[in-house]
């Protein structure tokens, strides 16, 4: 992507970067919940996760595998929200992932598109339209029935996968905003949050208490190769799922970024009854979830008709913004 360049993507470079995040994304649901269920330090997690990306991308800077440019100061400052966003919303996302089964995790993720309306109506955006609101409440209507019928709830997992609905709405605008305005590429994007991460991160993981301890059970199961395999494909996949996310938002625009967050959940629900465990089923929680995963398709399919309507710009905005990992 060329700084700074008005030239849209090709519709297969925009369908490729969007399939690419949805796949990426669901995958890293099931990697980081089958993580933590042998390794409870999230943030812990997500530091070594920021630490892999940035090694990853400085030795293929100097091998000459990628191009990027030098760190900027000024655009470090620019870019801090962005990274303090991804990082809360993230670190909020793992903590859920604790307490949290897969289904309703996914569920309460979905619940963004309402805060991102609620946001937009006090920003002075105006009403969105009548099916853009029926979707959204359809969506949070599944949200409450499937709570009600939900045998493992547990109000610090609901809390913090909330709480993970705000910062990942931030951070979506945020990016659009960076790659369009300062024409970075994915890779320096992710290069910028990875640094500016890392000291953030690090502070957090001593104050919090989980260090040493994290480190103590890291190296206590080295000599278990199934965790290690899993930790070292959470690590790359969480380089996989920054780069896409950011990619998919640039190329296309928060929204579309939001609409395929939407529709992969679709799929980790199902696989979330079946896969890693945890799921207690009920006929209100399944309700529930069948009403929530309709509210999210419904969704998609009125804020691509409200895109579709209107006319074609060069570069795209943040109007209406969205859902993980």
């Amino acid at each position: 992507m060329e700084g700074g360049s008005a030239v849209e993507p090709t519709p297969f470079i925009s369908l490729l970067a969007a399939l690419s995040y949805g796949v990426a994304s669901m995958a890293m649901v099931f990697i980081n919940k089958a993580v933590l269920m042998q390794y409870s330090y999230s943030m812990t997690l997500l530091t070594l996760q920021q630490l892999s990306t940035a090694l990853l991308i400085h030795f293929g800077r100097v091998s000459g595998y990628t191009k990027v440019q030098d760190l900027n100061w000024t655009t470090a400052k620019k870019l801090l929200p962005v990274s303090l966003f991804y990082n809360a919303n993230v670190a909020f996302a793992l903590a859920s992932l604790k307490g949290v089964n897969i289904p309703m995790y996914i569920a309460l993720k979905r619940l963004t598109p309402l805060a991102v309306l609620v946001a937009g109506f006090f920003s002075g955006k105006g009403r969105p339209p009548m099916q853009v609101s029926l979707s959204v409440v359809f969506t949070a209507v599944g949200v409450i029935i499937a709570a009600l019928g939900d045998f493992s709830f547990d109000l610090f997992g609901y809390t913090m996968a909330l709480t993970s609905v705000f910062f990942q709405t931030m951070y979506l605008v945020l990016v659009e905003k960076s790659g369009a305005e300062d024409g970075l590429s994915s890779i320096e994007l992710m290069l910028y949050n990875s640094v500016l991460s890392v000291p953030f991160l690090v502070f957090l993981i001593v104050g919090t208490g989980e260090f040493p301890q994290s480190l103590s059970l890291l190296f206590g199961k080295a000599n278990s190769l199934p965790f290690l395999v899993i930790l070292i494909l959470s690590l790359v996949m969480g380089i996989v799922l920054n780069f896409t996310m950011f990619w998919c938002t640039i190329v296309n625009s928060a929204l579309t970024t939001t609409i395929v967050g939407v529709l992969k959940g679709v799929g980790s629900t199902t696989l979330g009854f079946v896969l890693l465990g945890g799921v207690q089923v009920h006929a209100l929680n399944v309700t529930g979830l069948v009403i929530n995963t309709a509210g999210g398709i419904w969704y998609s399919y009125a804020k691509y008709q409200q895109k579709k309507n209107k006319p074609r710009r060069i570069i795209s905005d943040a109007e209406a913004v969205m859902s993980k990992k």
